[in-house]
Order: C-alpha cells, then sequence, then structure tokens
C-alpha cells in the first residue's frame, strides 16, 4: 500500500499548483482520501478530503482553503488531485496525501500519529510573493 505525491513546486501569490497522488495496493474508493499540509515549525493539518457513502461522494474542505482549493479523483487511474488557486503564502507547506479505511473514519481522521493512516511521503508547496 503506498502513496506518492508529485506536482508540488514555487507559484506566485494569487496563482494555482496542481498536485496529485497516485494509489498502488488500494483504491480511493475503499478509503476516505485527503491532503494535509504541514508548514514549518506547526502541526500538520487536514486540507481537503473526499468521502464515499452511500453511493455518493463528499468533499470537505478546511475553511482556510474552502473556495479556492479542489479536490478531484480519477477512480480507474487510482488518483486523487488537489487543484489550488489564488494561492496564498500561507498555503507554502509540505503537503502530504493520506487515506484511511472507511471502518477507521468515524466522522473525522484518527489520531495523525496512529498508525492507521497510510501516508505519501509529501510534496513541497513554495508561495512567493
Amino acid at each position: 500500500v503506498q502513496l506518492v505525491e508529485s506536482g508540488g513546486g514555487v507559484a506566485h501569490v494569487g496563482g494555482s499548483l496542481n498536485l496529485s497522488c497516485t494509489a498502488s495496493g488500494f483504491t480511493f474508493g475503499t478509503h476516505v482520501a485527503g491532503w494535509f499540509r504541514q508548514a514549518p515549525g506547526l502541526e500538520r493539518e487536514g486540507v481537503a478530503h473526499r468521502i464515499h457513502g452511500d453511493g455518493h461522494r463528499f468533499l470537505r474542505y478546511s475553511n482556510s482553503v474552502n473556495d479556492r482549493f479542489h479536490v478531484s479523483t480519477n477512480d480507474a487511474q487510482s488518483t486523487m488531485y488537489l487543484h489550488m488557486t489564488r494561492l496564498k503564502p500561507e498555503d507554502a507547506g509540505v503537503y502530504y496525501c493520506a487515506a484511511v479505511e472507511h471502518s477507521l473514519y468515524n466522522g473525522e481522521w484518527p489520531d495523525l500519529s496512529s498508525g492507521l493512516i497510510t501516508w505519501g511521503k509529501g510534496t513541497l508547496v513554495t508561495v512567493s510573493s
């Protein structure tokens, strides 16, 4: 089971950047999947995630990125994307792709250090003014 992120880099304030996450060993349809980020000196925080339920997909976003970021998935390719627009300096950090089995998600992610979450190695996003 593995997640690999790509697409990080440098963007200007107000610009856009797209991240990708490819899964191997499982499909996103059986997991809650999402993106977290961590800025230097700060804790890892959830940014956006996607939940399957009753045949529907639910998307949730943190208040700090709502209306600016969008998650999409290509289940056939086991790929998840994070489309980031109107970037702000505070969006900079290492972005991690994450996934957890549906049975372990009870309305929120398990403790991030619990070992129950599959993490990618992260991709760096820099926002320059």
